[in-house]
């Protein structure tokens, strides 16, 4: 029979800022290098592309960006079903603390693709399936964000989030798929994890180490932003206080 310790582990807000205060130092120390070393590899040594010249750069920020963007919402829907199923708050604190980091990065890939669309198709904007699509993934964040605080209740707006984030996913595979199912704009993906990339290894190296990067510094970012939620929730807990009081003395 399988050992679910650890699954219900993950619902002990103790248990998470400790084991937590473990992984931070190492995703701070390599989302850090994997993207210093993937901007000056992608923005200063990679080769320009042969259509569209040192233009085509922008893509070391926007893909990884549009990449996290939508995972970052399957994980506000993985968050939401465990939260509605296993009643673990901890999922709440995640869905929370999560989509605001989402909507930044869905707003960072609209503007790296208009920026990068205007020398491409001549626009910054144009109502394409995937840029259309990515707008109402930006929108259901924002909509995440305004229900867990407009209802005060935290239980009903756990509720509510994590059902708005259920629902909302259906999004995703329309973002991944629109290029494929519909006449757009907008060029296939320039990079895949299962299939082998078209770019030379120059080009598409760099770019596999800044989507890790982003993928590391949304780690930290997270794990930072819960453990301070996971203090303010269990306030009044002796071990709360205890963390509370020592980062007091440290200064933080």
């Amino acid at each position: 029979m399988m050992n679910w310790t650890w699954f219900h582990k993950l619902g002990s807000p103790k248990w998470f800022y400790q084991i937590s205060g473990r992984w931070l130092p190492w995703l701070a120390i390599a989302a850090a290098l994997l993207l210093a070393v993937g901007l000056v590899w992608g923005l200063a040594f990679a080769p320009p592309d042969y259509q569209q010249g040192n233009s085509f750069r922008i893509i070391y920020i926007h893909v990884p960006a549009a990449f996290l963007a939508q995972s970052i919402y399957v994980m506000l829907a993985v968050a939401g079903i465990v939260g509605l199923v296993w009643k673990m708050k901890l999922a709440d604190v995640a869905v929370q603390q999560a989509a605001p980091i989402g909507a930044w990065m869905t707003a960072i890939a609209l503007i790296t693709g208009a920026i990068w669309g205007k020398p491409t198709w001549g626009a910054f904007w144009v109502w394409d399936a995937r840029l259309t699509s990515m707008l109402i993934l930006l929108f259901l964040y924002f909509g995440v964000i305004a229900l867990g605080q407009a209802i005060s209740n935290r239980d009903s707006a756990a509720k509510a989030c994590a059902v708005l984030a259920i629902v909302g996913v259906v999004n995703i595979p329309i973002i991944k798929y629109s290029v494929e199912w519909w006449n757009t704009l907008h060029q296939p993906a320039s990079f895949s994890v299962v299939e082998r990339p078209a770019m030379p290894l120059e080009m598409w190296m760099p770019l596999l180490i800044m989507v890790l990067g982003f993928y590391c510094f949304f780690g930290t970012v997270l794990l930072l932003r819960m453990r301070l939620e996971v203090l303010k929730r269990e306030g009044r807990s002796s071990w709360a206080q205890t963390e509370i009081r020592a980062q007091v003395e440290k200064g933080l």
